[in-house]
């Protein structure tokens, strides 16, 4: 075909903004951006035309080009990702899916005004913190509760609140580092605090506690070692034991519990060495900290919960104010706990507790149907076997639980080369390298996701 006929089956710029797609796009994006990503489609295939490309320059081809040109253009920096990891927390997937109640609650305190801090009984202003605080502590059975930004401000406004330029007991072996290079001993230092560090890194008695305190103690801090563990020659000293000083001495117990597990998973299966914060509260804990994003599985925010009295000044704290959750967190963290008030009912809707328990035979059952859907796909070898999930976020670190991942191998490309592009599909597919394979673990994909992967295996055919 002469190259003046292929430059006349080029479609001009006005027969392409009567494309539906290109009419959706102009209602929802700039009219010049959407008239620049045509042009630059057109131009592309003249130059293509030029250097001796026989092309396919149909109107439904070029549709198909700006739907990926246009998703290019206005795709956002922080988008959906599929977790085929097995990792149910993960931090750099962004930590805990919340409940679709959550979801719908949070949608529609952003598409409307809202009570935010209006009280709607006497008409004057009201407090934010009134929406979530009476849930809370119905949820858990604490005399009062407030919730901030996340855990470490937890920790940084209960510390500054009631231990400021005094000394705080620690256990050594309690002193962490938390994601970021974030440790305890600098939390205590900006909130003003004393560390005063006691016992072993591996062993911790309760006279270690005793030995240390002074006039110008005021608590004793136990910090939950969430992300790592010491097994061995260890010791550590209880909340119920550290009770009997708290009685002798007349201080404070202050808990950060970190993940901040409310449902024992013993039931279901889950060796579980996670604090419960009901169990922290009935054993002697005046304050407990706690994650909303992890073993909660709802958004990122610090809880704190326990003495009315302590918690009060905590209210009167300016830095509250630097520290303070948004309506988008209240909502979706009061739908969260309302699931709580029936343990069945959470285990069901809440995506981190139901992939935690869903039935070996389940997910044998999906990796089945996984492995049906994209078997048979030129290029690659694939089959079904047993692993292990994580639970992740710092939770439960020795607990690994049984699941069924897919195993794939590319005849061609190595494991690495088929994890960069499931990762670079539209979609971005996160996936494990082990061994030599690509593994789909079937515990953190939902069904639905299915066939986004089948069309991403389609892509890396021969």
């Amino acid at each position: 075909m002469l190259l003046n006929d292929l430059y006349k089956k080029i479609p001009k710029i006005d027969e392409l903004l009567r494309l539906d797609n290109v009419k959706e796009a102009l209602d929802l994006y700039p009219r010049e951006a959407i008239l620049n990503i045509l042009r630059n489609i057109l131009s592309t295939y003249r130059k293509m035309i030029k250097f001796g490309n026989q092309l396919d320059v149909s109107i439904k081809t070029i549709s198909q080009t700006f739907e990926y040109e246009l998703y290019k253009e206005f795709r956002y920096s922080i988008r959906r990702v599929i977790n085929a990891t097995g990792v149910i927390i993960h931090t750099n997937l962004g930590r805990s899916k919340i409940c679709k109640d959550g979801i719908n609650h949070m949608i529609e305190v952003a598409e409307n005004y809202s009570n935010l801090e209006y009280n709607l009984e006497e008409g004057t202003r009201g407090n934010r913190y009134s929406h979530i605080e009476e849930i809370i502590c119905k949820v858990l059975g604490c005399e009062s509760a407030i919730v901030v930004n996340n855990n470490a401000a937890a920790i940084m406004l209960v510390l500054d609140t009631l231990c400021k330029n005094t000394e705080v007991i620690v256990s050594r072996g309690e002193l962490v580092e938390i994601g970021g290079s974030f440790r305890i001993p600098n939390v205590m230092k900006f909130s003003g605090a004393i560390l005063k560090e006691v016992g072993c890194t591996n062993r911790t008695h309760l006279f270690d506690y005793e030995n240390e305190i002074n006039d110008n103690t005021s608590a004793f801090l136990k910090v939950h070692t969430s992300n790592y563990y010491i097994e061995g020659f260890e010791k550590k000293v209880s909340i119920k034991e550290l009770s009997t000083l708290k009685e002798r001495y007349n201080k404070i117990i202050i808990e950060d519990i970190g993940s901040g597990s409310i449902i024992d998973l013993s039931k279901y299966g889950i060796k579980s060495e996670e604090s419960l914060v009901q169990k922290s509260l009935c054993d002697g804990a005046d304050i407990v900290t706690f994650s909303g994003d992890k073993m909660l599985g709802g958004p990122q925010a610090g809880i704190i919960v326990g003495r009315k009295h302590l918690i009060d000044k905590m209210k009167k704290n300016h830095l509250l104010r630097a520290l303070r959750v948004d309506k988008f967190i209240l909502a979706s963290l009061e739908s969260t706990f309302r699931c709580y008030l029936d343990e069945k009912f959470a285990v069901k809707n809440i995506p981190t507790l139901r992939m935690i328990t869903y039935k070996f035979e389940f997910l044998k059952k999906n990796a089945l149907k996984l492995f049906n859907k994209l078997n048979g796909i030129d290029g690659f070898n694939i089959e079904v076997g047993e692993g292990f999930s994580i639970i992740g976020g710092g939770s439960m670190p020795k607990e690994k639980i049984k699941t069924y991942v897919l195993m794939v191998k590319h005849k061609f490309m190595s494991a690495y080369e088929v994890e960069k592009r499931l990762r670079y599909n539209i979609i971005p597919i996160i996936v494990r390298v082990e061994d030599g394979f690509v593994k789909l673990d079937v515990r953190t994909i939902e069904e639905f996701e299915f066939d986004e992967i089948y069309n991403a295996f389609v892509k890396l055919r021969c």
